[in-house]
């Protein structure tokens, strides 16, 4: 009897630690800083169409969101009135972020621009840092109505509004030059190849960004791109089995972009992602659309790999939108599910630290400590499934338990039972959440 008992222990043992030795793994080294997060990666962007509620004002305020981006299609249809940069940077400043403004492109001139500059941070005394020359070129011959838009066209229209501007207020800072869907699947300038080939090239055939680059990248502070992978599909664009697998996507486009400008320019110029969102259409009301859990959650594990990477800036487009509208961190009344997503990421610490893989297909994970020495976990499950991962931590001595946060179809950002996280740890997460472990250092 005893010798069947020792039996079953010993098969039941054995099995646990082969179901263990299953568990997937993540990983996190919090000796190996990456340096400071830029806080621009809370970004949204606002148009003629959007506004924050007063209602929602102090919503919006806890959205941690430290850039907004006056811009998108409209940019280049009318030029920039005095009552709308006045409402803009009130809005703007009082949730704590920083304005950035689009002059326009087509059809605008150096003059007006140079007006708009002179009354936002002369006459007015703003101080807008921020500033981008026109929205997505490479789409004006498709969405414009302009028969002929080439490189050389934006690279002398775009040179003279920024020269013009800059004779105002030599200090400004320029934004540029959005190109939208332009992402790279190397970093090869003999042979670039790209997602979306037909949206990076000109009619003649020539990249507009590295065009571009070559002719006025020693005006740049930030070099941006639009990116959206289900771009005008509206309600036939993305699925929640899309998402997951298109997140991976974007390890590879700040990295191989970066190394493109350099080898350009010969400069390190930080990048941008002024646009961003799954669907550049409108879509509602679906299991992946645009106001959808599913692609709040997407948007979370988007943000960690632009981290990872060390975006400098990242925009969601866009801040608010009606009933009808899917785009929207704000409704009209309420929180769309993305607000609950930038929630998730105001408890996330500041400086990044090492964590991976970036390859799981289900679950990430990303690391930062803030700076009371706190080490925050945020761990990203893209799945409909629960999963389960052991974690290997090092560089970091824990003491006491982690508060633990959580948004899910069940929580939307709320503090749940404390845990504790330690070397070894299995972290459990519930099907599409976020999770965020906060903990303690030993002193």
């Amino acid at each position: 009897m005893r010798r069947r008992a020792a039996v079953l222990v010993l098969t039941v043992l054995f099995g646990w630690i082969a179901a263990a030795q299953d568990i997937p793994e993540l990983t996190v080294d919090a000796s190996q800083s990456h340096g400071i997060i830029s806080p621009y990666v809370y970004g949204s962007n606002m148009n003629l169409y959007t506004i924050i509620p007063m209602d929602l004002m102090d919503e919006a305020q806890q959205l941690g969101l430290k850039y907004v981006r006056f811009g998108g299609g409209d940019s280049d249809i009318q030029d920039l009135r005095e009552s709308i940069i006045d409402l803009f940077v009130l809005q703007t400043r009082a949730i704590g972020a920083e304005p950035a403004l689009t002059v326009r492109l087509l059809g605008g001139t150096p003059q007006k621009a140079a007006e708009i500059v002179h009354y936002a941070n002369v006459e007015k005394d703003y101080g807008i840092q921020y500033w981008s020359i026109g929205n997505e070129p490479n789409l004006f011959v498709a969405l414009m109505g302009v028969p002929r838009y080439t490189v050389d066209d934006l690279n002398r229209e775009w040179r003279a509004i920024a020269e013009a501007m800059l004779a105002v207020d030599p200090d400004i800072r320029f934004v540029g030059p959005d190109i939208t869907q332009y992402a790279l699947l190397n970093s090869d300038l003999e042979n670039l190849q790209y997602v979306d080939r037909g949206s990076s090239l000109d009619a003649e055939g020539r990249d507009w960004m590295v065009e571009f680059l070559r002719a006025n990248g020693d005006l740049l502070s930030y070099v941006s791109i639009h990116r959206y992978p289900w771009p005008g599909l509206g309600r036939e664009g993305a699925t929640i089995d899309g998402l997951r697998r298109n997140s991976r996507e974007w390890d590879g486009i700040v990295d191989n972009l970066r190394i493109v400008v350099q080898e350009v320019t010969g400069r390190d110029i930080p990048i941008a992602v002024t646009e961003l969102n799954s669907n550049s259409a409108n879509s509602v009301g679906g299991a992946a659309s645009l106001d959808s859990h599913a692609n709040a959650i997407w948007l979370g594990d988007v943000l960690g790999r632009l981290i990872r990477q060390k975006t400098a800036i990242a925009a969601y487009w866009d801040i608010q939108g009606g009933s009808n509208r899917g785009w929207g961190i704000l409704g009209r009344t309420d929180l769309r599910p993305t607000a609950h997503t930038y929630r998730m990421y105001s408890h996330f610490g500041a400086e990044l630290v090492a964590s991976g893989p970036s390859d799981d297909p289900s679950v990430s994970i990303y690391a930062a400590l803030r700076a009371d020495g706190v080490l925050t976990l945020m761990v990203i499950n893209l799945s409909e499934s629960e999963q389960a991962r052991s974690l290997s931590l090092a560089g970091f001595v824990p003491a006491g338990d982690a508060e633990v946060w959580r948004f899910d179809a069940a929580h939307p950002v709320e503090m749940i039972a404390p845990q504790r996280i330690e070397d070894d740890t299995i972290l459990t997460v519930p099907p599409l959440s976020m999770t965020l472990y906060a903990i303690p250092p030993k002193r």
